[in-house]
């Protein structure tokens, strides 16, 4: 007992049609990055890239070097290791704690360089219900 299926009629879709699907389709995107925040959430991006790197250099050229001339390294902070031993096969085993110091006070600037920019602004107050 197959039932048959019987086939839908053809619609025929038009230039025009398209054309208008399209255009609310438009509308309705750039009423979306209008709502939204789209370009403030890209602007923040950008920007936020730019202090990264701001920072990074800060912390790369002028607090690691003194740093590393107090700690005895002529690299500054990313010059600190440790030799560990020899391989089997010969080579040294270093462990570069420098870079991880490095690393770390970089990641630990710039979160305070984010969240001062914030509580200065007072953006944290802008999404919070009144």
């Amino acid at each position: 007992m197959s039932k048959e299926i019987k086939p839908e009629r053809k619609i025929k879709i038009s230039p025009i049609f398209l054309a208008k699907a399209g255009e609310s389709q438009l509308k309705s995107f750039f009423d979306f990055i209008r709502t939204q925040g789209v370009i403030g959430l890209a602007v923040g991006l950008v920007l936020g890239g730019a202090v990264g790197v701001m920072v990074k250099s800060l912390v790369d050229n002028i607090v690691m070097p003194p740093l590393g001339l107090v700690l005895g390294s002529t690299e500054g902070i990313k010059g600190l290791s440790i030799v560990m031993g020899k391989s089997a096969n010969g080579t040294e085993a270093v462990l570069h704690y420098g870079i991880f110091l490095n690393d770390f006070i970089n990641f630990i600037v710039i979160a305070l360089v984010i969240y001062l920019l914030i509580s200065l602004l007072k953006v944290d107050k802008l999404d919070k219900k009144q």
